[in-house]
């Protein structure tokens, strides 16, 4: 290997350093995934030059081709390179620590929506997700879906999704989607050069990556039998979340059917529970995966209350974490495999077909109940395309006008 071909190792600082930093982007990150990244790049390859851009730029990449929240993959990576293990454990736990205590509060006070303001102000929040899900699978169509065939592919993923409901539908379109992607998607993009420079090297042996990939299958084989032998409803908690969090291609809003498969088929959280809470993570900085938080606070398995949200926030962020440091060691050679980036175009280009089913069912057929509540939506959705607006003002809004419409 070239010496050019060397990346150099980032300058070695402490886990301190690294908690402080990640708690304030987890404290004023608003905005999803993609603004986290802007964030990100920010604050780490222009203010702190912990990174080069082609090394960032490099993370992304692996992040975005890997199920998982890509954010928090992302920030998991940069605490890794710069204090090693613990590091990559600081940045994670300060990143999601704000978000996830909003979220869990959110939990603690839903009896305070008893009232008609409160029952306005959840309907608000319903309508709110109705927006945010919409701007999504239009700004994931514009990017996943930019040919014919991708378009194509997002349809019969779409349609797969809704004729067969729950996890086995949404498997199933991605599996579709990725030998389609196999088969149809080979001509579009450009491999990595095989001796770029500021290629990262992470310091993760490749014994411990395969280590990693080895705890993960057994996790997705061992937890399904561990339910059905012990009939623990934490373990069935952990599994839900666990499973959702290892199809979650595309990071971000896609995890809303995945989760909603999980919690709310079994009836563990009903449909306005749901939508609500994830109308309220909208207006909350960090990571939109702790809205798990708030489903394993009020879920109807498990524990309940703080200890039931500590088991789906491991569990969801666990498959994400277990793959990004699984796949280290040997990402820089499978990236320029032609046959592997068809493969995640043709899965991406599912995902917004399953993200458009999650839209229709549950989040449009339970969240518009009448021309009030679909010019609310209208509205907030205007507010996020047109007027480019924070999501956070877009749930201020829908709030209030879900009060509104309930008291009038």
């Amino acid at each position: 290997m070239s010496q050019a071909a060397q990346a150099t190792a980032p300058a070695r600082g402490s886990v301190w350093e690294v908690f402080r930093v990640f708690l304030k982007l987890g404290s004023t990150s608003f905005g999803g995934p993609i603004a986290h990244l802007g964030y990100f790049r920010t604050e780490f390859v222009e203010r702190r030059r912990w990174m080069s851009d082609r090394e960032y730029a490099d993370l992304v990449a692996l992040s975005q081709f890997l199920p998982g929240p890509a954010s928090s993959q992302v920030g998991f990576g940069v605490g890794l390179l710069r204090a090693g293990g613990w590091g990559a454990i600081a940045a994670f736990v300060a990143f999601t620590l704000p978000s996830a205590v909003l979220m869990i509060a959110f939990a603690a006070g839903a009896s305070l929506f008893d009232s008609a303001v409160g029952a306005g102000l959840l309907t608000g929040l319903k309508v709110v997700a109705v927006a945010i899900v919409a701007q999504a699978v239009w700004g994931m169509a514009r990017t996943l879906t930019p040919d014919r065939t991708r378009a194509g592919i997002a349809v019969v993923a779409l349609v797969v999704a809704l004729v067969f409901a729950g996890t086995i539908g949404q498997v199933a379109a991605i599996v579709v989607g990725a030998v389609a992607g196999l088969w149809l998607c080979r001509a579009s993009g450009a491999t990595a050069p095989e001796d770029a420079p500021d290629m990262l090297r992470f310091p993760v042996r490749p014994a411990v990556g395969v280590a990693c990939l080895a705890l993960l299958g057994i996790l997705l084989v061992g937890t399904p039998i561990a339910v059905a032998v012990t009939g623990s409803g934490a373990v069935a908690l952990f599994d839900a979340f666990f499973r959702a969090g290892a199809l979650v291609f595309g990071g971000g809003h896609i995890v809303l059917p995945l989760l909603q498969a999980g919690v709310v088929d079994p009836g563990w959280v009903s449909d306005a529970q749901f939508l609500a809470g994830y109308g309220a993570a909208q207006a909350v900085p960090g990571p939109l995966f702790t809205f798990a938080g708030y489903l394993g606070a009020i879920a109807d398995v498990g524990p309940g209350g703080i200890p039931g949200a500590l088991i789906a926030l491991v569990a969801v962020f666990l498959p994400g974490f277990l793959l990004l440091v699984g796949v280290l060691p040997f990402w820089n050679a499978f990236r320029r495999r032609a046959w592997a980036q068809a493969v995640m175009r043709g899965a991406n280009a599912a995902v917004v077909g399953i993200l458009a089913a999650a839209l229709y069912s549950p989040v449009f057929t339970t969240a518009i109940v009448d021309v009030g509540t679909f010019c609310l939506a209208v509205v907030c959705f205007v507010l996020l395309v047109s007027f480019k607006l924070p999501p956070w003002i877009a749930v201020l809004v829908g709030a209030a006008g879900g009060v509104v419409l309930a008291v009038v």
